[in-house]
């Protein structure tokens, strides 16, 4: 049968990414981790001894040439992203990346360009789709045709960027790294594309501060995103529809407040998320049946930049909406 597959797996990377989806992927049946690479070997080497991975190495060619993997999965240095995905893509292998696509638009829509003329298959991690929160809200707005309001809090700060080491061009571009994980939810519950981004408080690379902006979807869907910049702020993402208004903050914890109630009910949360890191489990079983030929809605290279582009247009980085 189709869901029988096996599925050889080579990781490229050896950061606390990595060593996440390593978990999620080897707890799925059929599959089988082969190798790893990584910059530095004894990295590497570690998450290898944690998962038998047999073939370790400090050459990214050499070993997806030895080991000849279904599918790779790759988690690197944001300045890294272009080349080494250029590199795998040389390579008969379809891929699973970690967001971000690109250190910022131009270099998102070059690899999504490689990706579709090389005629491999790419998904991407926006794991915040696959949070069993998540998963429930939409679940539960789905079996309803009405309006949605979304509404996406994001708190973002330069200073931290620089003080857990990211260069220069990363923190340029934090945006992009970093509010991608907020912009998704917009992407998320919002049906149909979007047709219009009006920029409320625009963003100031020089001072930043506040950004707000209004995002309308060809369904009629309606949402704002808030980010403060360098200021408190949570990470939170709300839904309101005729019948129920879903809450998620934190990300990971979903509550919801029916229609004519004022009581708050919180959903628990279940057992993938518990086990693993929240939403990886469910993403990286979706993206392997994904690969194996069904329909899963694992996040595609398609998806991701579409939300890069989305990032792009609040921020004012990107070309402006066709109406």
């Amino acid at each position: 049968m189709l869901n029988n597959k096996l599925c050889r797996i080579a990781l490229v990377g050896a950061g606390s990414m990595i060593a996440e989806h390593a978990k999620a992927f080897a707890s799925l049946p059929n599959v089988e981790l082969v190798g790893i690479s990584n910059r530095t070997k004894a990295k590497a080497q570690a998450i290898a001894n944690d998962w038998n991975i047999p073939i370790v190495s400090d050459d990214l060619d050499e070993m997806l040439a030895s080991t000849r993997p279904d599918l790779v999965v790759m988690a690197v240095y944001e300045p890294a992203i272009f080349e080494v995905a250029t590199r795998i893509l040389a390579h008969s292998v379809d891929v699973f990346m970690e967001k971000p696509i690109g250190l910022n638009l131009e270099e998102a829509r070059a690899l999504h360009g490689q990706v579709k003329s090389s005629g491999r298959r790419a998904w991407v991690g926006l794991n915040r789709r696959t949070l069993g929160s998540t998963r429930t809200a939409l679940a539960d707005l789905s079996a309803k045709p009405g309006p949605r309001f979304i509404y996406v809090q994001d708190q973002q700060s330069l200073e931290t960027a620089r003080a857990i080491g990211h260069n220069l061009a990363v923190v340029d571009n934090w945006m992009y790294a970093n509010s991608i994980h907020l912009v998704d939810y917009l992407m998320t519950f919002g049906r149909g594309g979007v047709t219009d981004v009006k920029i409320l408080q625009p963003w100031n690379a020089g001072e930043p501060g506040v950004v707000l902006a209004h995002v309308s979807f060809a369904s009629g869907d309606r949402g704002i995103y808030q980010a403060v910049w360098n200021g408190p702020g949570p990470w939170a993402c709300t839904v309101s529809a005729p019948h129920r208004r879903w809450e998620m903050r934190p990300l990971e914890k979903a509550i919801f407040q029916n229609a004519g109630e004022r009581s708050l009910n919180e959903v628990q949360a279940t057992e993938a998320d518990l086990q693993f890191k929240p939403g990886f489990r469910v993403q990286a079983e979706k993206v392997l049946d994904a690969w194996r030929g069904e329909n899963t809605g694992a996040a595609t290279i398609d998806d991701a930049l579409a939300t890069t582009e989305l990032v792009a247009k609040i921020y004012g980085l990107g070309d402006e909406v066709t109406q």
